[in-house]
């Protein structure tokens, strides 16, 4: 009988092990799903950091917001040149506007047999030379001829040398360069500060920049370069003039005297002569018949005082380097002149 019922037992086991067999060999594999809440969360990161990012540009665009500069001032401030809206004569003034200067003669080299540079200096004070300072506005502008000169400049008709470079024309200047030679440089100072202490009991002081303004009635000398050649073809003496440069005077500060002088810029004669030919010349006694510039430079109407030459000058030396007494530098300069006159003379027979 126990035999029996361990028999039934083992056979049940038996069935039990083989019907798991078959459900664990017919059974169906589960789909492993991933889990897409990750990625969500790396995306919204994502639009976080560009959120913060484009706010920060925001910011950074808010601190290096451009700042529109300030126009930029006039280097060579001068008057504004105001048209008459009708004629301002009896007369129609049609010969100025179509003048043109007549071309020099040509001398060829083998022909120029003497040749001597000669600077002189313009002095605007002197009676012969009061044209220079009329200060008169017209359709072209104001009179002065320092007004001329910067005006020609700034139309781009002809071109300012730098003339503590040297005054053969090699260094181009622009109008900024002008313009600080011309006004001078700014300088720093104390005064008091009125925002902090009104009643100025208190003595604050604050620092103030102060620049210079340019004046055209300090500009009192002009030097111009001219070269006297001798042309054996045609038995004559010519002068050229080569270049015009304005003169400036500087004065000490604190004493007020006199320092020195130097020229600010050089402008090659001949390039300008075209401008000149259009502008007239102040004449107080014959207002009928006035020159034009070109023709005073050529004509020589002008009062002028040697201050350098290449004759007998082999140090290339200005005269007040080696004559100090300044009677006797004019009576230098005279004698060069008087010698370049006899040079002349002294070829003639009578």
């Amino acid at each position: 009988m126990k035999w029996k019922f361990a028999k039934y037992a083992l056979l049940a086991v038996a069935f039990g092990m083989v019907v798991n067999a078959a459900d664990a060999q017919t059974a169906p594999r589960k789909k492993t799903t991933r889990k897409t809440t990750a990625p969500a969360k790396k995306t919204t990161a994502k639009k976080t950091q560009a959120n913060v990012a484009d706010a920060n540009l925001g910011v950074a665009k808010q601190d290096t917001m451009i700042v529109k500069a300030p126009p930029k001032q006039d280097p060579l401030k001068m008057d504004t040149i105001r048209k008459s809206l009708r004629n301002d004569n009896a007369i129609e003034m049609n010969l100025v506007k179509d003048r043109t200067p007549l071309a020099y003669e040509n001398i060829r080299e083998d022909d120029a047999i003497y040749r001597e540079k000669v600077w002189r200096e313009i002095d605007i004070r002197e009676k012969v030379n009061l044209p220079f300072r009329y200060k008169a506005d017209d359709d072209n502008g104001n009179q002065r001829f320092i007004a001329i000169l910067l005006n020609t400049i700034k139309s781009g008709e002809v071109t300012a040398f730098d003339a503590s470079i040297d005054d053969r024309f090699t260094t181009p200047m622009t109008l900024d360069q002008i313009g600080s030679k011309l006004a001078g440089s700014c300088d720093t100072i104390m005064v008091p500060d009125t925002e902090k202490d009104p009643t100025l009991s208190k003595g604050i002081m604050k620092e103030s920049v102060v620049c210079e303004e340019f004046n055209m009635d300090d500009i009192t000398k002009f030097r111009i370069k001219e070269e006297w050649v001798f042309d054996k073809e045609s038995s004559r003496m010519y002068v050229r003039i080569l270049g015009v440069a304005p003169v400036k005077t500087y004065f000490d500060k604190v004493t007020g005297q006199e320092i020195g002088s130097a020229p600010i810029f050089w402008v090659y004669y001949p390039d300008m002569r075209p401008a000149l030919a259009k502008f007239e010349v102040y004449n107080g006694k014959n207002y009928g018949a006035r020159m034009s510039w070109e023709e005073l430079f050529e004509s020589r109407f002008f009062g002028s005082y040697i201050v350098k030459s290449t004759l007998d000058n082999p140090y290339d030396l200005y005269l007040k380097q080696y004559v100090k007494d300044d009677v006797l530098r004019l009576l230098q300069g005279e004698d060069i002149k008087t010698t370049i006159f006899n040079y002349e003379q002294d070829l003639w027979s009578y």
